[in-house]
């Protein structure tokens, strides 16, 4: 694998984890929650980054890559996941749905970087711009969804 097949798959990989990061935070939110909305929500997001990851993988794949398991565990979006369990507790929807956004601007900032990277190839650039178009929707839904909710204190 020549060097820039090896930044490729790096990128590619941060990608992957970033979709790990939000997989694993939206199924924690949708076990937690129990209004049948967010559910729904939490559910939609988790397979739109199980979505982007298949596709994320195999460009990897035919980079010449591994595609990584992992996630982006010392990053401030899973810290923010973390604390979800707190809010749900409190029945506090509006800072669930305020994390749910932290999270959201999280992925599109990893987007950004890769998409700024003048490494990353014509090839891939309009799959990742595709994917990134879709988060950038998936955080103004939430985005609203935060306007529309009422505090609890």
């Amino acid at each position: 694998m020549g060097n820039n097949d090896e930044k490729t798959v790096s990128l590619l990989n941060s990608l992957i984890e970033i979709n790990n990061d939000r997989i694993e935070g939206y199924d924690k939110a949708n076990s937690e929650v129990e209004n049948h909305e967010l559910k729904a929500l939490f559910a939609r997001l988790a397979d739109e980054s199980r979505q982007h990851r298949s596709e994320l993988i195999s460009e990897v794949v035919n980079n010449g890559g591994a595609p990584t398991e992992g996630n982006t565990l010392a990053g401030k979006f899973f810290r923010a996941w973390m604390d979800i369990k707190t809010a749900l507790t409190n029945h506090d929807m509006k800072a669930v749905i305020r994390l749910c956004e932290f999270g959201e601007d999280a992925a599109l900032e990893v987007y950004d970087n890769v998409l700024n990277d003048n490494d990353l190839p014509f090839h891939a650039r309009g799959f990742v711009i595709r994917q990134r178009t879709v988060l950038q929707k998936s955080h103004d839904h939430i985005k609203r969804l935060r306007d529309g909710v009422k505090e609890t204190h």
